[in-house]
């Protein structure tokens, strides 16, 4: 298992991120920044939001889309809600820039 802190070189080498625990909004948004980097260009995300509140979740929805993410699937669960996203072809985004 590799995170941020072992593996400090973004090289775009990462396939799945994964962010859990009790995050504020802002905290999900830092943590998506960080990760991003560590990313490949097809990578999937999965984010456990754990408040109902739908402005977080718009947000963290809409900060995804600003990062190239798209989602793919949100499930509720006791902990609240998780979200899957990938960003496919952010790649040819990128070159395209």
């Amino acid at each position: 298992m590799a995170t941020t802190e072992t593996c400090r070189v973004p090289k775009g080498q990462h396939a799945v991120g994964l962010i859990t625990g009790q995050n504020s909004l802002a905290a999900i948004e830092a943590a998506l920044t960080r990760i991003s980097p560590f990313l490949c260009t097809s990578a999937t995300v999965a984010i456990l939001i754990d408040s109902r509140e739908s402005s977080i979740n718009l947000r963290i929805r809409s900060k995804l889309e600003q990062m190239g993410f798209r989602i793919e699937a949100g499930v509720r669960c006791q902990q609240g809600l998780v979200l899957s996203a990938y960003r496919q072809g952010f790649g040819q985004m990128e070159n395209a820039a």
